[in-house]
């Protein structure tokens, strides 16, 4: 991505990140439009090491240290369309990483409690959401597979690293009605699904999506 000659970086990064809505999320299957304009809007290289804001925008993940990656912009955005977020809703995170899928989330919902198992992430997402002034985001560093039963039940869990099976404990701490999009490491050839989690009146539904590719869960409940 080359700099147009005389053009401010600030400039420059808004065409990117609006090029990047309207040929990765729009030209697909992204059509809910408050997910849309919250994806215009959270500048997504604010989120990347300063070695990789080239690749900020690009279609597809980014590293981010500590083994970790922002996801690429189009799974960020339809994970979120799933969760079917309200301005009244409640939304339990599970991988704060970067914090870019947190901001998106702090832009739909009323309260985003985000947890995460690697202390240095934590502190930098927290700085970057400050800076953004979201203020309706609380941070634990915790392990993630145990959620955050404290404040539960959640409208709506999202998490961003795949489990080798659906952790109890998350689908204890959803709201009736609610719904969680998770990753699931779930053939015996180690493919990846997304996979929406629905609850009705206590049952319990699960729907794959499509194939991904995420950094594997860590924690307590799945024995690691």
């Amino acid at each position: 991505m080359k700099r147009r000659k005389n053009e401010q970086p600030g400039n420059r990064y808004d065409r990117l990140r609006h090029t990047m809505v309207d040929q990765q999320l729009e030209s697909r299957d992204i059509s809910n439009p408050r997910v849309l304009d919250a994806m215009r809007r959270i500048p997504r290289h604010l989120f990347v090491p300063p070695k990789r804001i080239e690749e900020a925008y690009l279609d597809s993940p980014v590293l981010i240290g500590f083994g970790q990656t922002i996801s690429q912009p189009y799974v960020v955005a339809s994970m979120t369309q799933e969760l079917h977020l309200t301005d009244n809703s409640r939304v339990l995170e599970i991988g704060t990483g970067c914090g870019y899928q947190t901001a998106i989330l702090s832009e739909l919902a009323k309260e985003v409690y985000t947890v995460e198992v690697v202390p240095e992430l934590t502190e930098r997402a927290r700085r970057v959401l400050k800076k953004l002034r979201c203020r309706n985001v609380r941070f634990e560093v915790r392990d993630g597979s145990l959620g955050w039963p404290e404040h539960a039940p959640y409208d709506a869990i999202i998490v961003t690293a795949a489990a080798p099976r659906l952790p109890q404990p998350l689908v204890d701490q959803m709201a009736d009605n609610g719904r969680m999009v998770i990753p699931l490491a779930s053939d015996s050839y180690g493919r990846q699904f997304l996979t929406l989690v629905t609850r009705d009146s206590g049952k319990v539904r699960q729907k794959t999506l499509y194939e991904v590719r995420f950094v594997p869960m860590v924690g307590e409940v799945e024995g690691r």
